[in-house]
């Protein structure tokens, strides 16, 4: 199965997840699905990488106890800087266990100072299993000030609580498995993919939004 083969696969993966009644109409089903397209791609709390001009949304469902996630991320870190018209969305889905929900929340922490890109960078390059101890020192790699992010879980708390569950919610809306999972415009790329794979589906989800 080629990755133009999976990337194609994204709408009607949408349209039927949106499906709540066998009578339900072609239009009902295709609005359904663009509004929870819309959704996945815009959130307040979920941290966001967005340069002026930018064309296409990449939303990243990961985990930072996922061994693929950390496999793919050098790829996206790679795209993210040669592509200075990409906006990226960064939905943590911590689906291994309570270490990674305690990693998710502090990064999404992180955000309120603006040191999300350089902690999840930290955290992507963590050797072995994610620890509390292990979340420390990625932060202080990263310069975040960590009395202020202690402040800012505290502060913050219902809102990433609810930006977590509505980042489950829409991921298993969309039929995901597991992490990593990437929706670039309208496809959807489960899996490690490589950066060729990556720039294809940019330049298709470019090419849509021209059409």
């Amino acid at each position: 199965m080629t990755g133009r083969f999976l990337m194609m696969q994204a709408l009607a993966a949408l349209a039927v997840a949106l499906t709540v009644s066998p009578a339900a109409t072609a239009q009902n089903i295709t609005s359904n699905a663009a509004s929870l397209h819309r959704q996945i791609q815009n959130d307040s709390v979920a941290p966001t990488s967005a340069p002026a001009g930018a064309d296409v949304t990449m939303v990243v469902f990961s985990d930072y106890q996922c061994p693929y996630c950390r496999k793919v991320h050098p790829a996206l870190e790679q795209l993210r800087r040669e592509d200075p018209k990409l906006r990226v969305v960064y939905r943590d889905w911590p689906v291994f266990g309570a270490v990674s929900r305690e990693a998710a929340r502090t990064a999404i922490a992180a955000n309120y100072q603006g040191r999300h890109a350089a902690f999840n960078n930290s955290l992507m390059q963590t050797q072995g299993r994610i620890t509390s101890q292990s979340i420390r020192i990625a932060a202080d790699r990263a310069g975040v000030d960590w009395a202020r992010l202690q402040a800012d879980l505290v502060k913050h708390d219902e809102a990433i609580d609810a930006a977590l569950a509505r980042t489950h919610r829409y991921a298993r809306a969309i039929g995901l498995a597991g992490t990593p999972a990437l929706v670039i415009g309208r496809y959807l790329l489960p899996g490690a993919v490589e950066l060729p794979t990556l720039r294809e589906a940019v330049a298709a989800a470019r090419r849509g939004n021209a059409d």
